[in-house]
């Protein structure tokens, strides 16, 4: 690459065999009308079949056949360039799929330790008992393995002159050294049927020969690995050329149906237990998968095998056929998935860099390497100087930032996917003094006076405990060596040395931290004192020497009885553990505390903190901001990413929420007494809790479409059922990830069916009539103030430092919840149809056309053209957004606080930009009607006294870039609120 391309606006897809390169060539026009300068793509190399997320990967080297190959995939790319438009993919280093369609597992598990790929994943060969030494367990069974091979599930067979174990619909390689045992099943009847003296049988019984050299029982192998591959290669293909006479195969798999064995005798199985027990893997029933798992995970995830990319061999197989394929005239960077699964982060974006730089020198990058872009991008200069480190090509990191921490600084990217962004944003719109009662009304309709941290510090556990459970095992284990090597600490008890770890382990403030040599930064030797220090406290009873040495070894003490091989011993534990930490803290918070304690459910979100009255301030957010402009300038504004658990929208209405506590409170009261009687009592308990309960009414709020009666889910009774299909779906998934009535791994079918039963009973007009006539007025009373809210988002996005980024489909109401709720399919017709329509619109009257718009606002058309207006005008001032100063305005007069008001200065550039929050709360307040009576003069009431005070700088006419609207200052220098505001609810002007 030879200029840092920096997107304009990016646009997120997600690619599937059933939305393919073809299906996004369709759209990019209206992605171009629209203002998207570079479509962010979901991973496009292979993965498994039928995937619909494209984290699974099976093959680097290929592009996804199941999304068009590589003819489609440059046919992609050439209509990418022709509209200017760039491309920012998202790869995935971490992590491959453990499947039969990856050759690279397959042959690892054919041929183990001896594997070519052996070293390209993350897999301990000596995991300790003698049974698994040079064997991977894999836990995939349905039953207790002797359950499984008494019933004849699995069972050998022979395809293309190779032997597999078949389970259902997976296959498993046979290891060559029990080829022979297999084949001398066969000679007796194949020399009947060949004659001993025919060169079929002949070549038959030396390929058995030669196979003798395999044999486990063999000690006389001779040859390396490779050589071995290639003796192999060569037998095989003997034995698939014998094997073309079909009589020969039928006495083969005549041969296999004896080992195979019946289900009536159990002996019969015996044979093929034999051959099991001699493969380099261990079959496992899968509801014990943290008993000896011995290769690292994907979080908990038994089928996404971890690699070690810090490897430069691995790192080149992964990444080097992708960089050969992507044309560097269209490639803008890479989003990098899961950066905290990587054991040394910094070095791997470092060679990431070099790569794309088209260096192979392990020398620092030089920034003498990297060219300046044109108007429409940023020179990569400014981001080396910004960052304080040299950038090749733009990176971007999915990094989870705890409120506090920062990226670190060494990191060559130009920063974070935005959920740090998403989260000071989304805060912004919370009312402070409402937020405080509603964590009371939480405590109260619940029960439970729980704190978030208690939560978190329990959920923490208890991931360790059972879904990583083995990690955490492995992990002592390592620290027990460490023990056993120090002078003070070699009599420490394990068992307590395990628990202090997995205490200390609960209690780290972040996802992960950063050591990668001797020199412990600040900032991790700040979250382990932290740590350490919390886990004393928890476990006073714990032994305190357990806590003293653990803390030696995390900060890299280095007393002088301390030798240089233990230190160096000391760092690879500390990097192995970091790879862990992140996933507790991921399983901890958000796929479990996430679920089971929220007052306010618009703050639970990645990287967010659940507890309302810790939500930040407005001039945290300006504080946010101004870092980001001045450090990572290009790091990505995101609202909706495909792992929110919930969409921007479903988070702007559940927020006014903190507005109207008392009016919340009162409706949940009604409502939970409306429905009592549709609850089913399970086990001593009314189902759902009042916990779940509470969750499903802010669940129904945020995503109960509306149509301009407010009715759009009831309207019809296909719209009924498909809209409560989706509540209990999503509500399972809920209710399982929580893991406190049921989980994943042990599903409570009475629990999920009575919660099931719950929501179609309260969504039924026959069944909840009052409940639902009830329920309908109140989310249309704060649907309005939602709707505004979500406007002022989105605005923001656009207009503050950072690239902004759209989720597919966002661009209209975005009322969708987590995966798979979210990956729907979009209606990208509909949407450019909408768009060409506004585009008319526009140029008749603007003033006209934004009136009009707030009529029919639940169509969604009106956030288009916000998002239309928006992104055209920072395509056409792209310096003003890029380069431009950050300049928080001043605002005066009543009702000032609920505005949110900034300027963006470059050279004589200018723009303002204004948005309205907490209307829900100042309508209470005052009286007056909705934002949606009638028009947006109530705004211009609201605001009739209020001003936003210009600089002594700034120009004297400014134009609405949404409405067309103009104004001057006052004499003061001032502009009237109340007149930005008398046409759109937002507002975005140029002078």
């Amino acid at each position: 690459m030879t200029a840092t391309r920096i997107p304009v606006a990016t646009y997120r897809l997600q690619f599937h065999r059933d939305f393919t390169f073809a299906d996004a060539c369709n759209i990019l026009d209206y992605l171009q009308q629209l203002g998207i300068s570079d479509v962010y793509a979901s991973p496009i190399l292979s993965s498994r079949s039928g995937s619909t997320h494209g984290y699974d990967g099976t093959d680097p080297t290929r592009i996804n056949p199941d999304l068009g190959g590589e003819e489609g995939f440059a046919t992609f790319q050439r209509e990418l360039q022709k509209r200017g438009m760039g491309l920012l993919l998202d790869v995935v280093p971490n992590h491959m799929a453990a499947s039969s369609e990856n050759r690279w597992w397959m042959d690892v598990l054919e041929n183990g330790p001896n594997s070519a790929f052996a070293s390209y994943f993350d897999i301990d060969w000596h995991p300790g008992p003698r049974d698994m030494e040079d064997r991977i367990l894999l836990p995939v069974l349905g039953k207790p393995f002797g359950e499984v091979l008494d019933s004849a599930d699995l069972s050998l067979a022979f395809e293309d002159a190779k032997f597999f174990i078949k389970y259902f619909d997976l296959i498993f390689p046979v290891a060559p050294r029990s080829y022979r045992s297999i084949l001398r099943h066969a000679t007796k009847p194949l020399r009947h049927l060949l004659g001993e003296e025919s060169s079929a049988f002949q070549e038959y019984e030396g390929i058995l020969a030669a196979l003798d050299s395999f044999s486990s029982s063999n000690s006389s192998v001779s040859g390396d690995s490779s050589e071995r591959r290639l003796r192999f290669a060569a037998l095989h293909e003997r034995l698939g050329a014998l094997v073309n006479e079909k009589e020969i195969a039928r006495i083969i798999n005549e041969s296999l149906a004896e080992i195979n064995g019946n289900k009536n005798d159990p002996a019969s199985f015996n044979e093929l237990q034999s051959i099991l027990a001699d493969q380099h893997y261990k079959l496992a029933y899968w509801q014990n998968p943290n008993e000896s798992i011995n290769y690292r995970r994907f979080f908990a995830i038994t089928e996404l095998v971890g690699m070690r990319v810090d490897d430069p061999l691995v790192f080149d197989a992964l990444h080097a056929p992708l960089l050969r394929t992507v044309s560097k005239d269209v490639l803008t960077g890479l989003r990098i998935d899961h950066i905290d699964g990587l054991r040394d982060p910094a070095s791997y974006l470092t060679r990431l860099q070099q790569r794309l730089a088209g260096s192979d020198e392990s020398s620092a990058i030089s920034s003498a390497s990297v060219a300046a872009s044109s108007s429409a991008t940023i020179a990569a200069q400014e981001a080396s100087a910004t960052s304080n480190v040299d950038l090749a090509a733009y990176v971007l990191v999915e990094k989870i930032l705890a409120r506090g921490e920062s990226l670190p600084a060494d990191w060559p990217t130009s920063g974070t996917t935005g959920y740090d962004y998403l989260n000071y944003a989304n805060d912004v719109f919370v009312d402070p003094a409402g937020a405080n009662a509603v964590e009371k009304i939480y405590t109260s309709f619940t029960g439970r006076d729980t704190q978030f941290a208690d939560v978190l510090y329990q959920k923490k556990k208890l991931v360790m405990a059972t879904l990583l459970g083995v990690e955490m095992r492995s992990l002592g284990r390592q620290l027990g060596e460490l023990a056993a090597e120090d002078r003070y600490a070699r009599e420490l008890p394990r068992t307590t040395l395990l628990e202090a770890l997995i205490e200390t382990t609960a209690c780290v403030p972040a996802y992960r931290t950063y050591i990668r040599s001797l020199d412990i930064p600040p900032e991790a030797r700040d979250f382990i004192e932290r740590a350490t220090a919390e886990a004393r406290e928890r476990k006073p009873h714990l032994d305190p020497a357990c806590f003293d040495f653990l803390r030696d070894v995390l900060l890299l003490e280095n007393p002088p009885y301390v030798f240089a091989g233990q230190r160096e011993a000391r760092l690879a534990f500390i990097m192995r553990w970091q790879q862990f930490t992140g996933p507790i803290v991921a399983k901890g918070v958000e796929d479990t505390a996430l679920y089971v304690y929220h007052p306010l459910l618009s703050l639970n979100e990645v990287g967010g903190d659940p507890v309302p009255s810790a939500a930040s301030s407005e001039t945290d957010f300006w504080a946010f901001l101004r870092t980001r402009a001045a450090r990572w300038p290009h790091a990505m504004n995101t609202t909706t990413t495909h792992d929110t658990k919930r969409s921007e929208d479903v988070r702007a209405r559940i927020n006014v929420l903190s507005e109207i506590p008392e009016q919340w409170n009162e409706r949940l009261q009604h409502w939970s007494a409306c429905n009592a009687d549709h609850k089913t009592l399970v086990d001593g308990q009314m189902i759902p809790d009042r916990n779940e309960e509470y969750f499903l009414y802010q669940t129904l709020l945020g995503t109960w479409a509306a149509d301009s009666s407010g009715d759009a889910i009831t309207s019809s009774p296909k719209a009924q059922a498909a809209f409560e299909q989706r509540i209990q779906e999503y509500m399972t998934k809920a209710i399982r990830e929580a893991m406190v009535h049921t989980r994943w791994t042990r599903p409570n079918e009475a629990h999920e069916t009575a919660v099931h039963n719950f929501v179609s009973a309260i969504l039924s007009p026959k069944n909840s009539a009052e409940f639902l006539s009830d329920f309908q007025n109140f989310a249309r009373s704060i649907s309005d103030f939602g709707m505004i809210n979500a406007l002022s988002q989105a605005l923001l996005k656009i207009a503050t430092p950072g690239v902004p980024d759209f989720y597919q489909g966002s661009e209209f109401w975005d009322l969708r919840l987590v995966d798979p709720d979210n990956r729907q399919p979009v209606d990208f017709s509909a949407r450019a149809a909408s768009l060409e329509d506004l585009a008319q619109a526009t140029l008749a009257s603007l003033s006209a056309a934004s009136l009009k718009l707030f009529e029919s606002w639940p169509s969604g058309q009106i956030k288009l053209w916000l998002v239309y207006k928006a992104l055209q005008f920072r395509n056409a001032q792209g310096a003003l957004f890029t380069e431009g100063e950050f300049l928080p305005a001043e605002v005066l007069g009543p009702n000032s606080e609920n505005l949110i008001a900034f300027f963006r200065r470059q050279q004589n550039a200018w723009a303002l930009v204004l948005v309205p929050r907490w209307l829900a709360k100042l309508n209470l307040a005052t009286g007056q009607p909705t934002p949606a009576d009638g028009n947006f003069l109530q705004l211009a009431k609201i605001f009739r006294d209020t001003q936003i005070v210009l600089p002594a700088s700034s120009p004297q006419l400014w134009r609405g870039i949404l409405d067309g609207i103009t104004a001057r200052p006052s004499a003061t220098n001032t502009l009237s609120v109340a007149q930005l505001l008398s046409r759109f609810p937002v507002a975005l002007l140029s002078a």
